[in-house]
């Protein structure tokens, strides 16, 4: 419900806060008091348009701001999260214009933009009456009415996740066949590039490994000399592990008259003599290792040379010509294996979208009969409206390729004038009638469940006496259910509201303001006497608006 509305330099309004409650509210006041006003300060709240002019002249900026009490299932709540808006407690909207026309929009405090207030505000907030089509007034609404009347919004809910899930199967057979057909189409290449690949063989690492032995062989020349000569200056009679042992036998015959003297220095000498042994075998080694082989450097080059000849071809490093190859061998097996693949996925394809019909066929047949029972029902309450010569009714239409909301287009349409042809809602029925039409469409669709924040703009424009009445009655069934707002000229509707606010128009230091005053059962009692009498409040209306007022209230209990 809407808590409050707070505005500040706005037009003809200064100062304005009203604390507002549930039930059905109403504000009068005569003709010209500006009434409108409190529409507009609450419509920018909503995310209307805002002008420079809107600001009062002589300030320097002009604010509405309104607070509503929003349950926690709220769709406004989910559309707060995902914009990073803290959700819990009251939603705060605000909206203020500068003297340059420039406007800022506020939600709970933080900035957002205008389009997001009018999204978050059509949410909130259902205005019947106004020139912009917004609610009942426009036919994008009207087939999420219709579901909601008959019951169906749940239905069509697992109808628009059926209709995702049969878009994307259907896009995912479509993705896979247009990847079958390429493949198809290069399959001769395909199988040319991998029979290449399986007959070169290609190892990870390999690339390195054939380019260091190459390094290599191109300075075997070179090692091969180096190591024969160490080789030959380690071997031989006069080498040093011959000297060394030869050493090492000099003194083991002199060793025992030494008395010990000689031990270190001939385990040295063994130590050394085995050393430079070893040294010989590992070079002599080396040599052979190293022994230059004159085809191999050939078969190593034309290795690494196919190689990087392969991985130029395909684009890739060398050593990513395995994967290559696996990638290319994939691709041959899904095309020799696409078909069941295929198969698989048209299959699916074809279930979800079978289901999709189905549900969308049922869902259309329960929203015809449904159509049919609103028209029935929204019918009924024209009569005491003063419409009994109009006649509603709900179009459908189909959609041949259906939709995120099912086969059906919906939308209400009206004849006013028997012989004449329907036409839609908003384009047939004019002035006071465009009320009335909402008002029985709103009661219908209220019916068993909460109904939103109403708020009705002259609803009751060119009737009175019983049809008046009947309006009124009918706005109290409303607010019997949450919040109705109406701005009202006539007493009979007045009569029936649970609050009552007098809108009226004064002067101040020569300017003239707008003044909002909420009544008590006193001052309740003299509008409605104004408002049957005209400017000269008379006894004999005062006494009537007693009887209007005890009336309503006893029809209330």
């Amino acid at each position: 419900m809407l808590i409050s509305l707070s505005v500040r330099d706005l037009l003809l309004i200064d100062r304005l806060d009203l604390e507002l409650r549930t039930g059905l509210c109403a504000l009068t006041g005569e003709t010209g008091a500006g009434k409108s006003i409190l529409l507009d300060a609450l419509g920018l709240c909503l995310g209307a348009r805002a002008e420079a002019a809107a600001v009062r002249p002589g300030a320097e900026r002009a604010q509405a701001t309104a607070e509503f009490d929003v349950p926690k299932r709220h769709p406004a709540r989910a559309m707060l999260a995902e914009q990073g808006i803290d959700a819990d407690g009251t939603v705060i909207l605000r909206r203020i214009i500068g003297r340059d026309g420039r406007s800022r929009a506020l939600v709970n405090e933080q900035p957002v933009s205008a389009g997001f207030l009018r999204e978050l505000g059509d949410t909130l907030v259902e205005i019947q009456g106004q020139s912009d089509h917004r609610g009942l007034l426009d036919p994008a609404t009207h087939l999420e009415f219709l579901d909601g009347f008959a019951g169906l919004s749940a239905d069509a809910a697992a109808l628009a996740a059926a209709w995702q899930a049969a878009q994307e199967k259907r896009a995912a057979f479509d993705e896979a066949e247009r990847t079958a057909t390429a493949a198809r189409a290069d399959e001769d290449l395909l199988r040319h590039a991998l029979a290449e690949l399986d007959a070169l063989a290609p190892e990870a690492s390999e690339e390195g490994a054939l380019s260091d032995e190459r390094a290599v062989l191109r300075a075997s020349e070179k090692l091969g000399s180096a190591l024969q000569s160490a080789l030959d200056m380690l071997s031989g009679s006069d080498a040093p592990a011959a000297r060394l042992a030869g050493a090492e036998r000099t003194l083991t015959r002199v060793a025992g008259d030494a008395a010990g003297k000689l031990d270190a220095a001939l385990a040295a000498l063994e130590r050394a003599a085995t050393e430079a042994a070893e040294a010989e075998t590992a070079v002599a080694s080396a040599t052979r290792a190293l022994a230059a082989d004159p085809l191999r450097l050939e078969r190593v080059e034309e290795r690494l040379f196919a190689l990087r000849a392969a991985a130029r071809k395909h684009r890739v490093p060398a050593d990513e010509l395995a994967r290559v190859r696996a990638d290319l061998a994939a691709k041959l097996a899904a095309i020799d294996g696409g078909d069941a693949q295929l198969a698989a996925l048209r299959t699916a394809a074809d279930a979800a979208a079978s289901e999709y019909q189905r549900a969308a066929s049922a869902l259309s047949a329960a929203r015809a009969k449904a159509a049919k029972q609103f028209d029935k029902a929204v019918n009924a309450e024209l009569g005491p409206l003063r419409l009994g010569k109009a006649v509603f009714q709900t179009a459908l239409s189909p959609l041949p390729d259906g939709g995120r909301s099912g086969l059906d287009r919906v939308w209400f349409e009206v004849c006013t004038n028997p012989g004449h042809p329907f036409g839609a809602l908003h384009k047939i029925a004019s002035g006071g009638e465009l009320g009335r039409f909402l008002l029985a469409i709103r009661v219908v669709l209220s019916k068993g469940k909460d109904a939103p924040v109403l708020i009705f703009d002259e609803v009751d424009r060119g009737i009175g006496g019983a049809t008046a009445d009947a309006v009124g009655e009918r706005l109290a069934r409303l607010g019997a259910k949450g919040q109705v707002l109406v701005i009202t000229h006539s007493p009979q509707v007045a009569a029936r509201a649970g609050a009552h606010w007098r809108i009226e128009k004064s002067e101040r230091a020569g300017t003239t303001l707008v003044k909002v005053t909420a009544l008590d059962d006193q001052g309740r009692r003299e509008e409605v006497a104004r408002m049957l009498s005209g400017a000269s409040v008379t006894d004999e209306a005062r006494a009537a608006a007693d009887q209007l007022l005890a009336a309503t209230a006893e029809a209330a209990q």
